[in-house]
C-alpha cells in the first residue's frame, strides 16, 4: 500500500509539473516579447529634420514663439536659424554661434529709414544632413531693411535662394538643403518609410508629430498591448488551474 500510494504520490507530482510547465514558459515567451515590442518602440522615436528659428534671449537663444514670416523685429534684435533633427521645440538643436548683435553687425551702421537684424545661419552638421547632401558653413550676415520690414524679409535679404513649402514653412536657406522639407526620420537618422510631410503653420518652426491616423492599423491598440493583454489572460486562466486543483 506504502508502495503504490507513493508511486501514485509521484505520479501526480510531475502531472502538475508537466501542465504547470507550458503556462510558465508560455508566460515567459510573452513577457520577454512584450518587453521587446515596447523596447523597440522607444527606440524607434522619430524627429524632423527641418530649419528652426530662434531669437536672442540675452547672450542666449530662445525658441521663437512667432514664425519668422509674422515676427517684426526692431532694430538691434538678434535672430538665428538652425537646421537639425528633433522631436519637437523642446529638444532642438540652437545655433551654433551665441547671439552678439555688436560683432555680427559691427560694419553696419545705423541708418534712418532703416532697421539692422543680426542673423545667425547654422547648417547643422553633418549627421543631421540628408543623405548625399554636405552642411554647408555655419556664417552670419546683418541685414538692413526696412524698418516694418519681417524677419522672413531680413534672411531674404542676406540668404537666397530660399525655398518654401505650400504652407509657407521655410524648406532650404541658400538652397540648403536641396531637397525635402520637414520630414519625419527615424531615431538613427534614416528617413522613416512611408511617413508623410508633417503639417507645419507658416513659419520656420517645429513641425506636428504624425497622429498615427494614416497608414494601415494606425489607429490600433500596439503590439506590446496585445502581448500583455494575453499574459494577462493567461495568468488568469493559470490561477483558474490551480484553485481547481486544490479542490
Amino acid at each position: 500500500m506504502t508502495d503504490r500510494a507513493g508511486c501514485a504520490g509521484e505520479r501526480r507530482t510531475p502531472s502538475g509539473a508537466v501542465l504547470r510547465t507550458p503556462i510558465a514558459a508560455l508566460l515567459t515567451t510573452l513577457l520577454a516579447a512584450s518587453a521587446v515590442l515596447f523596447g523597440a518602440g522607444g527606440a524607434e522615436a522619430a524627429g524632423y529634420r527641418y530649419w528652426s528659428f530662434w531669437e536672442a534671449n540675452g547672450k542666449d537663444w530662445a525658441y521663437a514663439t512667432q514664425g519668422p514670416a509674422l515676427l517684426r523685429p526692431d532694430d538691434g534684435t538678434v535672430q538665428g536659424f538652425r537646421f537639425s533633427v528633433s522631436e519637437d521645440s523642446a529638444d532642438a538643436d540652437q545655433p551654433r554661434r551665441a547671439p552678439d548683435f555688436g560683432a555680427i553687425c559691427a560694419d553696419t551702421p545705423a541708418k534712418d529709414g532703416s532697421k539692422r537684424v543680426a542673423l545667425v545661419i547654422d547648417p547643422g552638421t553633418a549627421a543631421d544632413a540628408p543623405d548625399g547632401e554636405e552642411p554647408p558653413a555655419l556664417r552670419t550676415a546683418c541685414a538692413r531693411i526696412a524698418p516694418d520690414a519681417s524677419s522672413a524679409e531680413a534672411l531674404a535679404s542676406v540668404a537666397k535662394p530660399l525655398r518654401y513649402d505650400s504652407s509657407a514653412m521655410i524648406c532650404a536657406i541658400s538652397g540648403y538643403p536641396k531637397s525635402g522639407c520637414g520630414e519625419q526620420v527615424s531615431g538613427d537618422g534614416g528617413k522613416k518609410d512611408g511617413s508623410g510631410k508633417p503639417s507645419a503653420p507658416a513659419a520656420s518652426s517645429a513641425p506636428a508629430a504624425d497622429d498615427g491616423d494614416d497608414g494601415d492599423g494606425g489607429g490600433g491598440p500596439s503590439a506590446g498591448l496585445l502581448v500583455g493583454i494575453g499574459a494577462v489572460l493567461l495568468l488568469g486562466v493559470a490561477a483558474v488551474f490551480q484553485a481547481r486543483r486544490r479542490r
